[in-house]
């Protein structure tokens, strides 16, 4: 059995979770998880055991600790290069982590606005001027990376990559607030909806016995 275990948080809400747990899967790499409900008196100090920001995502690999998202896709991608989990272009892979660095540093109107929540149908809630500019944004990216590099596949950089797993959570916000996308969206949007391992989580996310009230 693998020593490697990924500390999560709800699958329902954890997005940052839903980013590595995604790049492992589709790395096959076998791993363990640990899932640690959040917004609970002991979610920090059953978190700290692990993780020494006291967040979620952490990767335990034997000695090795790693906690951060990216990084921890990153960790995944070295470890498993057949899995191909950047774009083999140098200028694809420059852009593929230059998207996947912007969704994880920014996107704050939409983050703010529109929480991951996988139990939950929201359509018509968390729309003003942030998350709309982000939205905007967002979707100019995707249409981007797909008219460049998507040749090769459904996914931003044609085959599944890092990046994809970055914006994931982005998608399940899309579902769950009920936005209004353009066709090229939306075609993005059914193949990551549609991976085997996304059907995994999302199943699970709603089996999961913990509502949190966003």
């Amino acid at each position: 059995m693998s020593e490697r275990t990924l500390i999560l948080g709800n699958k329902a809400y954890s997005s940052w979770s839903l980013r590595p747990w995604l790049a492992l899967k589709q790395a096959g790499l076998p791993f363990a998880e640990t899932v640690i409900p959040l917004r609970q008196p002991d979610t920090r100090d059953r978190i700290l055991a692990h993780s020494p920001t006291g967040k979620v995502p952490c990767l335990i690999d034997g000695d090795r600790v790693i906690w951060d998202s990216l990084a921890i896709c990153e960790y995944a991608a070295e470890l498993a290069p057949a899995a191909v989990l950047w774009p083999e272009d140098s200028y694809a892979r420059a852009v593929a982590r230059s998207a996947s660095a912007e969704m994880h540093s920014g996107f704050v109107g939409l983050r703010n606005a529109m929480s991951m929540d996988l139990k939950t149908d929201r359509s018509g809630q968390g729309l003003n001027p942030d998350s709309a500019a982000d939205i905007a944004r967002v979707q100019a990216l995707w249409a981007d990376c797909r008219a460049r590099f998507g040749q090769g596949g459904p996914f931003l950089f044609g085959r599944f990559s890092v990046a994809d797993a970055m914006y994931a959570p982005v998608v399940t916000r899309f579902v769950t607030y009920g936005v209004a996308v353009d066709e090229t969206a939306r075609a993005y949007m059914d193949a990551v909806l549609n991976l085997p391992a996304m059907r995994e989580w999302t199943a699970a996310a709603k089996a999961e016995p913990w509502v949190l009230d966003l």
